[in-house]
């Protein structure tokens, strides 16, 4: 899944910017991107392996997501007000190493067998991630000349998307290959997110070293743009940008927790081999990313969102009314159109908002819930329906994102040509 993107006021002192410390800043941010991205789809391969361990229906098991995304809407805000008082570079130390705690409690969680103390463990995984997110956003945009930032966000979050390529090949490998033992234990899990404990760790105290840039963020004092709005709910796109983020962000998630189980029942093969298609469904993020940054220069981004939007209606449509690996590449596909519809949706809703951006963005990042709600309602229609008709949610995500590249984007109630 891409990474909000803040866009913020900011203030760098001289003394602190300049070129010997963007190496060290512009490392940490990779690597941040790198576990951020990890981290978050390593949940797509604990959905199958919780599963089967414990013996749950689909909606049961997506709780993993529901509580991981569910961090985003109850923690966002306050977030940023902490990374407020204790600064960035604090803000990431802290994210890392809150992080790193909840995935060492995956070893006491092991020993009970419980699935609540592993959901608990994941809250505070997804805490640590939240708290990232919003202290390290700000910094890609002032590393460096502001001409080069576009390209340096293309590159940061091209890490991020390695990260969520390489997570099922390694969950595949250390934890789905051990499926067969988790009906007595959660042996699997302790090694593989002790490492990750660990690592987090030891990058949290790495950067707590080093002497990256002191940033200090203000809102802007502009009005926005020809508005004369006062509240900043009565701007008509960001109100229906929301709403299209939250929806984005549920398909997203949704295809990609239930792909596994849904690759293992189309091919009837086992749930690790078919694990190893999730690479290519989030590995299609990190190739369509590097297209579409081409793509947006030629054509305006409400367009491009209405083209992948459509193609992924079309996809899903063609994936669940056939068989094989004609059903299962469609779906795989559908990663590759969603690579740039989370920055699309982001820049088209604060357009022109001017002073009201920051909290706009407080209120996007909000709605990254999106992940855990509509991933928690497909799996209750796959328990009591079918895989045809659990795909209707995402499909109506999709469809609604068209509406928003067509018409909800504007500023204004009229339905003219995008």
């Amino acid at each position: 899944m891409a990474m909000l993107p803040v866009k913020n006021q900011l203030e760098v002192s001289q003394e602190t910017t300049t070129s010997k410390n963007y190496l060290p800043a512009l490392i940490a941010l990779a690597v941040l991107y790198f576990m951020m991205g990890f981290i978050t789809v390593l949940n797509d391969t604990l959905v199958p392996f919780f599963k089967e361990g414990f013996t749950l229906t689909y909606s049961q098991s997506s709780l993993v997501q529901f509580y991981f995304f569910l961090t985003y809407g109850l923690l966002s805000i306050p977030s940023g007000k902490i990374v407020e008082k204790i600064g960035y570079k604090n803000g990431m130390v802290a994210g890392f190493l809150i992080a790193g705690l909840g995935a060492f409690l995956f070893l006491p969680a092991s020993w009970f067998h419980q699935y609540e103390l592993f959901l608990a463990a994941l809250f505070i995984v997804a805490t640590g991630i939240v708290l990232l997110q919003v202290a390290a956003n700000p910094y890609i945009t002032v590393l460096g000349s502001p001409k080069t930032a576009a390209s340096r966000l293309t590159l940061i979050q091209g890490v991020g998307s390695i990260g969520t390529t390489v997570a099922p090949l390694f969950g595949a490998q250390f934890i789905l290959s051990r499926l067969s033992e988790s009906n007595a234990s959660s042996d699997a899990l302790v090694k593989p997110y002790l490492m990750i404990s660990l690592g987090l760790l030891l990058i949290g105290i790495i950067v707590f070293r080093l002497a990256l840039p002191q940033i200090s963020a203000s809102e802007g004092n502009e009005e926005a743009e020809g508005t004369g709005q006062r509240s900043i709910f009565s701007f008509r796109h960001l109100n229906y940008g929301i709403i299209a983020l939250f929806m984005y962000v549920g398909a997203e998630v949704a295809i990609g927790s239930f792909l596994t189980n849904y690759i293992a029942d189309t091919l009837s093969i086992e749930e690790h081999a078919a694990n190893l298609y999730l690479s290519f469904y989030w590995g299609g993020m990190l190739v369509g990313r590097f297209i579409g940054a081409y793509v947006l220069k030629l054509l305006q981004p409400s367009r491009v969102l209405v083209i992948v939007a459509s193609l992924s209606v079309a996809l899903i449509l063609t994936s669940i009314l056939s068989t094989g690996y004609l059903a299962v590449w469609a779906m795989v596909l559908v990663g590759l159109c969603n690579s740039i519809m989370f920055a699309v949706i982001f820049s088209l809703s604060v357009n022109g908002l001017g002073r009201f951006t920051t909290r706009a963005s407080g209120l996007l990042s909000t709605a990254i819930v999106g992940g855990a709600f509509v991933t928690y309602a497909q799996g209750v229609l796959i328990d009591h329906f079918s895989w045809g008709v659990a795909f209707i949610i995402p499909l109506c995500c999709y469809f609604y994102l068209i509406f928003y590249g067509l018409n909800g984007y504007k500023p204004s109630n009229t339905f003219k040509s995008y």
